[in-house]
């Protein structure tokens, strides 16, 4: 936000008194006396979209960010009027347009204010490279927070904090660094009790203020383009996640086993190195679903190259890698070495495919092999050019997912670390500058891996991984946050950052597990492990310079416990997979902070240690040295301690063990969790039976189960199955009933139910609305467990 002293340097210009409107279907264009026009658009009943234009001339319409295949419709869309506003009313949102100066507001249909204009709209005129700064400033209320921007490393509520987006490479990045690898211009405000979402589409440089400045002021403004924003209403932090993630996209379903542990270097090579950590990993009896290839594997960095000195035979080493599970992911950068003799060089020259600067000239920048070019990825014939170039490296070696790196973009040694601003891009045929297009490069360039990947996968899915991205950019790959520090610090950010890129519609994220750059210690290595399992991507990945990164590197200790921890993972692998097909289906995110979780309880509104994991796990890392607890808040409810069966009462702080071998973990009360066999990975064996864990309640409480075959797109003919568990729990019995939808021909044959809590010994049964004896289930006394076939529908137990 700027000062009104600056604003008055500076040549601020607003709109005049509002002379007529017009409604054109979903839209109602306002215009000013001083030619400024406003389009409102209802997008929902919860949903408006704001355009701004100061001449009267909209630029394109057209949008990286927007999932082109999302549904729109409202139900109502009334206009009132009188002598100083103008209504444009629907039916969960009222907003009122002041006629002396078309300023905006919001209020819910009972008349509550939910946002309105300080400033409102202004703008100032770019001299330097025409065009306008276009600036908006909002009032706030007293207690109003402030989440989201993808993966800022800073506090996760954003209250008091100045930020901008413009995607940056930076190496060990620090607490509160501004700008990171990705740009997602969307935020949540929340007060009273009411949530809201502001989504600036805008891909310039673009800046936020909340309350930093002025107290009560939050702005948000870019370097160039359109005041262009969406208005999204709750009431609840849940709805807003999910309608801007249903805006801008939903990923696909991932292949399980990239829900597995992976484990990264800078670099593994050759050939002999990477066999002999895959053989370290079985025979540590250490789950693992996927070993990573840096640059090292290529011919002198040049990408879809081979060194041959390194690797003779790749598509061989692929194929004996995956016989003992493993799947192999390759790093591609964006940077294609200058050499005549690179056929894809060659070939992109001659296509004209790279991006050139204002007067003419190639751009051209040093990255690993050199000196290099760079595709123009907003161009469409470029993506699929791109893409076809997988076909080897997918097609044809068989390697089964694609690292994209360096897509900031990243340019080394010179000023800014990226691109001149001069460089121009095809921006899908609306030719623009670098200004433009840089925050939008990495997302682009993710999107074509992603059409490569999947059209030479095919049957199976598509698995990508990019540094950089865009809102959006959910829909084409995962991502991490990028080269972080072996540091007490980084454990802290990494919890904060993963939060925070889930209700940023990014929910499939990791970090680098124990830092990029420097060495954990083996309690660092740990915690973090501890953590990590519990993000959506789980991969160690370090530089490399500073030591070893494998479990076995740090001795026996910690060996044992984190093994531990990625066998819990491979045990929650349903319950985790079952959360992905939500997060894809319905825009759940897979993470929930706190405040998302209960955002009526004031206390969560600060908390972001503490995480909510699916829909029934409470997770408190451990992110301090030397320590054998820690303090964490428990939610409003009821919770199991996940280690010993303990109930707590929550709303309140509390003190909890957790030495090394241990973190805490809750679940919550009515919970039904499926769990596997522990597999060192995906689909080593065919299960035939499934754990559901039953944590009592006295109460009713819905659990849900989604089952496909894994991998493949069968399940987007209808071929899977969505098991919903019915539990209602009362002083002396329990019922559940089991509801299976679906034509998924599982291999499951019995479950084994294991109950939690109960406050009452078990001494009847039916089962199916039949009587049972106990002995006939498998009753175990001691663990409170039984056997039952896959496909019953109801199960009763009677206490005394």
């Amino acid at each position: 936000m700027i000062t009104n002293t600056e604003l008055e340097k500076k040549g601020n210009l607003f709109p005049s008194k509002l002379v007529s409107y017009e409604q054109n279907g979903d839209s109602i264009c306002f215009t000013s006396e001083n030619g400024v026009q406003l389009i409102i658009t209802v997008v929902r009943d919860s949903m408006l979209r704001l355009r701004y234009a100061t001449d009267g001339i909209f630029e394109n319409d057209f949008s990286y960010a927007i999932d082109q295949d999302q549904s729109h419709g409202y139900s109502v869309l009334d206009i009132t009027e009188d002598d100083e506003f103008i209504w444009i009313i629907t039916e969960q949102i009222k907003c009122r347009i002041t006629r002396k100066d078309m300023r905006t507001a919001m209020f819910d249909v009972e008349g509550a204010l939910i946002l309105q204009d300080e400033l409102g709209f202004h703008w100032e005129e770019s001299f330097e490279f025409g065009g306008n700064y276009v600036k908006m400033s909002k009032s706030t209320v007293d207690g109003e927070n402030f989440y989201g921007l993808g993966d800022k490393p800073t506090s996760f509520n954003l209250k008091g904090k100045r930020l901008s987006n413009w995607n940056t490479d930076q190496y060990a990045f620090g607490k509160d660094l501004d700008e990171l690898y990705k740009a997602i211009p969307f935020y949540i405000g929340l007060h009273s009790a009411k949530a809201y979402g502001i989504f600036f589409d805008n891909t310039f440089k673009t800046h936020f203020d909340f309350c930093h400045e002025r107290r009560n002021i939050t702005s948000f403004w870019a370097d160039g383009g359109e005041m262009n924003y969406y208005f999204i209403y709750g009431p609840k932090i849940g709805d807003v996640v999910t309608k801007y993630t249903n805006l801008t996209g939903r990923p696909e379903l991932p292949p399980m086993w990239a829900l597995g542990y992976h484990q990264s270097k800078w670099s593994y090579y050759p050939e002999a190195k990477v066999k002999e950590l895959a053989a370290n990993f079985r025979n540590n009896r250490f789950p693992c679903d996927a070993l990573y290839l840096d640059i090292d594997y290529m011919d002198g960095f040049r990408c879809f190259t081979w060194n041959k000195d390194y690797f003779p035979e790749p598509k061989r080493m692929v194929e004996e890698l995956e016989e003992d599970g493993f799947k192999t992911v390759a790093i591609i950068d964006p940077g294609i070495k200058i050499d005549n003799e690179y056929p894809i060089f060659k070939d992109g020259l001659e296509k004209d495919y790279f991006c050139k600067r204002a007067d003419g000239p190639y751009m051209q920048g040093k990255v690993w092999p050199g000196k290099c070019v760079f595709p123009d990825f907003t161009n469409p014939k470029v993506r699929e050019w791109w893409a076809d170039h997988y076909k080897t490296l997918i097609g044809e070696i068989g390697i089964k997912g694609i690292w994209n790196d360096m897509n900031e973009p990243a340019v080394m040694e010179v000023p800014g670390k990226t691109f001149p601003l001069d460089v121009r891009h095809d921006y899908d045929g609306n030719r623009c500058s670098h200004r433009k297009a840089h925050n939008i490069f990495g997302m682009q360039m993710a999107r074509a891996t992603y059409e490569g990947v999947r059209k030479y996968i095919f049957p199976k899915r598509p698995f990508t991984i990019t540094r950089a991205s865009y809102s959006g950019g959910q829909r084409f790959s995962s991502t991490w946050t990028g080269d972080n520090l072996a540091s007490w610090e980084h454990l802290w950010l990494a919890n904060t950052q993963i939060q925070r890129l889930g209700i940023s519609g990014f929910s499939f994220a990791g970090t680098d597990i124990g830092g990029f750059a420097d060495q954990p210690t083996g309690e660092l290595f740990t915690r973090w492990i501890q953590l990590g399992v519990f993000h959506p991507f789980c991969r160690v990945h370090s530089s490399g310079d500073h030591g070893e990164q494998e479990p076995w590197y740090f001795g026996e200790e910690v060996l044992n416990i984190t093994r531990k921890f990625v066998e819990l993972r491979y045990q929650l692998l349903p319950y985790l997979y079952t959360a992905f097909y939500q997060y894809c289906k319905d825009n759940i995110p897979i993470l929930k902070p706190l405040v998302y979780f209960d955002q009526e309880d004031i206390q969560t509104h600060y908390r972001s240690d503490e995480f909510i994991f699916g829909e029934h796990f409470l997770i408190c890392p451990i992110q301090e040295p030397n320590v054998q607890g820690r303090r964490m808040y428990i939610p409003r409810g009821q919770w199991y301690n996940f280690w010993n069966d303990t109930v707590i009462e929550g709303g309140k702080e509390l003190w909890v063990d957790a030495p090394l071998d241990s973190m805490p973990i809750y679940v919550k009360e009515g919970a039904i969790i499926p769990k596997y066999p522990v597999q060192q990975y995906v689909d080593e064996i065919e299960i035939e039976e499934i754990n559901l864990d039953i944590y009592y309640k006295n109460g009713k409480q819905n659990s849900v189960l989604y089952e496909d075959d894994h991998d493949g797109y069968d399940y987007k003919m209808g071929i899977f199955n969505f098991r919903t568990f019915k539990l209602t729990g009362k002083t002396n019995d329990i019922f559940v009933q089991q509801h299976v939808n679906g034509t998924y021909k599982s291999s499951l044959k019995t479950m084994k139910i294991t109950f939690h809590g109960l406050p009452f010994t078990i001494k009847s049964a039916t089962v199916n609305n039949e009587d049972v004896s106990l002995e006939s289930i498998g009753y175990d006394n001691e663990r409170n467990s039984i056997i039952l076939q896959e496909n019953f529908t109801d199960l009763h137990l009677i206490g005394e």
